[in-house]
């Protein structure tokens, strides 16, 4: 037997014109889409407004959306789209090979550090999640926004291409890529800390 999305009562409502159900979708998906908004902009205002901007799309295109992908897929397919577009209004449009980093140095890191030597409340200071943050947001846009999906908001690596309109693998690929970058970014921090 199917199991009925936790969201197909909600999108009735919306299609139906309840403005309290649309309130409801905000409440619940407002959140992950201000996580990715911000992330891919870096900047509060730019994602307050890729927020706004958003839902009011999905509710204009309520009546269009097929139910292929869950509403909160689509929902982060509108945000990634319209981020894109903040960002192309703030700098000339860059094609994917260009906003990927290049594979040279990505494959084996230069430093090497073991993370499972450090303590878990190490993981959990203000100091560190600045760290994790400031790297996360340097990352290439086309990286950072896989592992902000995948790692950030949870998706399913299906879910992610579907988002992002891309392949299981190139979601897996960049995914890895992400991965690697940060390793390599955060490893000098990490070496101190154990040091310290």
């Amino acid at each position: 037997m199917l199991q009925q999305s936790p969201d197909s009562a909600l999108l009735e409502r919306i299609r139906a014109g309840d403005k309290a159900a649309c309130a409801e979708c905000i409440e619940r998906h407002g959140a992950g889409v201000y996580r990715l908004a911000q992330h891919l902009t870096k900047d509060e205002a730019e994602a307050e407004d890729v927020v706004q901007e958003t839902f009011l799309q999905a509710f204009k295109a309520i009546d269009s959306f097929e139910g292929r992908a869950d509403l909160r897929t689509w929902l982060y397919r509108i945000t990634y789209n319209t981020a894109l577009m903040h960002l192309r209004k703030i700098r000339p449009v860059q094609s994917i090979e260009d906003s990927l980093p290049d594979d040279e140095g990505l494959t084996v890191p230069t430093q090497f550090f073991d993370w499972c030597c450090l303590p878990e409340q190490d993981f959990q200071t203000e100091e560190t999640r600045s760290q994790l943050e400031q790297a996360i947001s340097e990352l290439p846009e086309t990286l950072r926004a896989v592992f902000v999906l995948r790692e950030l908001e949870g998706l399913s690596t299906e879910e992610t291409a579907q988002t992002l309109q891309l392949s299981t693998d190139v979601v897996k690929q960049r995914l890895h890529r992400a991965r690697l970058w940060l390793r390599e970014r955060l490893s000098a921090y990490f070496a101190e800390r154990l040091r310290g």
